[in-house]
């Protein structure tokens, strides 16, 4: 059982609560046009383009993709910002051992495991692994998802999943559906879901304006939810857009204002949500 990873960041204050080492899977279902990791939707073609562009030599030929050597990278990024299919040469395929064997160096100094991506509900199997391994060693585990799989499905891996941090992106379908290309029907279902199995941790939606009226959402989303949860504590997690990152076609979105940011969070408060950050 192997999984693309992206990244490892060993310490992490901002995917779940207190410090947490976080894993990137690679590779992702939907196409967010905000997306502030676009490197992470696809896997490797192995097409080569990076390997001339790649200013140290980090990038060489191989077989089915390019070989990447570590310690010749800079982190440039030029491999990244060239690759015609928005993936990375720089991921590569471990075992849920492999990668339990990178989170353990930060015991006792993390609180747990976060698994994001891409779309980390595209490897189930190896999430439920690395999971067991890391409740044995006793951490905490939470998933970032887009909540655009069923949950339901994967009984095992919700047994060791202690919670989900779950992307309402836009509550109306098709807002959902022109800012990622596809409905979100097992989005609200998997939120209904979570919360039956006390398993919904955090919202996170990320505003901005020229894709859906954040208001009506929220709105929307905060009537929706007050009858799903049923006066359970979930965190509201209100994420401003910014161009950095971003693909260029989008990056000319504007930064939604303090205000507008404000307004939202007003509206998860009057619903009976207290928990609300605005990053």
């Amino acid at each position: 059982m192997k999984a693309e990873i992206n990244r490892i960041l060993p310490f992490s204050s901002v995917d779940g609560p207190g410090n947490r080492t976080a894993v990137f899977l690679q590779g992702c279902n939907i196409d967010c046009k905000y997306c502030h990791n676009p490197e992470t939707r696809h896997l490797c073609r192995g097409c080569g383009v990076c390997v001339p562009a790649c200013p140290t030599g980090a990038l060489k030929a191989g077989g089915d993709r390019p070989e990447y050597e570590e310690s010749l990278c800079v982190g440039c990024d030029t491999c990244i910002r060239i690759c015609p299919y928005g993936s990375s040469p720089k991921t590569r395929q471990m075992t849920p051992e492999e990668v339990f064997r990178v989170v353990s160096r930060q015991i006792p100094f993390i609180r747990g495991v976060t698994v994001s991506g891409g779309e980390c509900m595209l490897w189930p199997e190896f999430v439920r692994q690395l999971f067991e391994l890391s409740k044995k060693a006793g951490l905490s585990t939470l998933m970032d998802s887009n909540g655009t799989l069923p949950f339901w499905e994967y009984p095992g891996l919700m047994e060791v999943t202690d919670g989900v941090m779950l992307d309402i992106k836009a509550y109306a379908e098709a807002d959902h559906r022109a800012i990622t290309g596809f409905g979100n029907e097992t989005v609200l279902e998997n939120a209904r879901y979570l919360s039956e199995i006390s398993k919904l941790t955090e919202i996170r939606t990320v505003v901005v304006q020229e894709l859906y009226d954040a208001v009506k959402s929220t709105e929307q989303t905060v009537d929706f939810l007050q009858e799903s949860l049923q006066g359970k504590d979930v965190r509201i997690k209100i994420i401003a857009y910014r161009p950095m990152g971003v693909r260029k076609e989008y990056s000319h979105y504007r930064v939604p204002d303090r205000a507008l940011l404000e307004c939202l969070a007003e509206l998860w408060r009057r619903g009976g949500f207290y928990n609300i950050v605005i990053t």
